[in-house]
């Protein structure tokens, strides 16, 4: 496996000002998104956060790791404005998986969980 350290180096830095175009390639774009506008810095393909990345939200927060065509999708760690944490699998956006759910004043949910809610707790 390669690390996304080395991944990034393997990789060309994005050019221009039209990030539909970017593909193949490691940029930063800030995302004005009505809901959760914030700045992406990552792989692109096609377009669109595809790979390793990192979204930081403009009101706090912060999610780390992979993306498929636009969507946090496969393994990440989201950290909340509130210090409360998920690691572990995404897809479209949300929460959906194996995973682990810390809050801030230290109280762990650890299960699978679908569409952003917990299904199954272990």
């Amino acid at each position: 496996m390669i690390s996304a350290c080395s991944e990034q180096n393997q990789i060309s830095k994005c050019t221009g000002t039209d990030y539909s175009k970017w593909t193949n390639c490691f940029g930063k774009q800030k995302i004005t998104d009505t809901y959760f506008p914030g700045v992406y810095e990552g792989q692109y393909l096609n377009g669109e956060p595809n790979g390793q990345g990192t979204y930081t939200y403009t009101y706090g927060g912060k999610y780390v790791g992979e993306f498929k065509d636009g969507k946090k999708h496969g393994q990440g760690t989201y950290t909340f404005a509130s210090g409360n944490k998920y690691v572990g699998e995404v897809k479209d956006d949300k929460m959906h998986g194996q995973g682990t759910y810390t809050w801030a004043d230290g109280r762990i949910k650890k299960g699978i969980w679908k569409d952003g809610q917990l299904v199954k707790e272990q």
